[in-house]
């Protein structure tokens, strides 16, 4: 059975927090919706990119995908955390043990203003850490604890690409994609876990 992972555009959201997950996941045969927060499908990234997602959040269903994606960027994660139907989304997932990743900023614009970044272990855009009350965020590139996997910036969207493979189809298909995406590189994919 395959998975899926909806990957949530606003505008100003960081494009290779975005795009590089993507492609990375659906190298791994993950099953990914670009799903925009507003009825307008057409969604402009932070360095003017426009990007055409593949649904609205108002055409999502009651049913909820294994996964979800937060890119960062900025307005974009402001513009995320401000879409009550994806707050909700993301606190039922969580509630659920499914899988709730974000990247960038959006870890602690959206998630630790959600409060369930709260005794977890995470990373965020130094700096951002203003964005939110949580304050003990960790300076690593990918941070995963339990169902959350945090990213820290665009440089580290492949890793987090690879840690959410490897949660959702485990670490052998990550070293396939690893070794796909970075030729020569026999050694596979060394997770962040620590």
């Amino acid at each position: 059975m395959s998975k899926s992972v909806y990957v949530f555009l606003a505008d100003g959201f960081e494009e290779g927090e975005a795009v590089i997950p993507v492609d990375i996941m659906r190298r791994a045969g993950i099953e990914v919706t670009l799903v925009s927060i507003t009825e307008e499908k057409l969604v402009v990234s932070s360095h003017g990119v426009k990007v055409l997602a593949e649904r609205s959040i108002g055409e999502l269903g009651a049913e909820l995908p294994d996964g979800v994606l937060l890119p960062g960027g900025m307005p974009g994660a402001v513009n995320l955390s401000q879409c009550w139907a994806l707050n909700e989304m993301i606190l039922r997932m969580n509630a659920e043990g499914r899988l709730v990743s974000a990247i960038c900023a959006s870890p602690s614009v959206v998630l630790a203003n959600l409060m369930i970044l709260d005794g977890r272990d995470a990373t965020c855009y130094p700096g951002c850490e203003k964005y939110s009350k949580k304050r003990d965020f960790i300076d690593s590139g990918v941070v995963v604890d339990g169902n959350i996997i945090t990213g820290m910036s665009v440089g580290y969207a492949p890793d987090m690409a690879l840690e959410i493979v490897s949660y959702l189809l485990g670490g052998e298909k990550a070293d396939e994609i690893y070794d796909e995406i970075v030729p020569g590189g026999e050694d596979g994919y060394d997770d962040f876990e620590e």
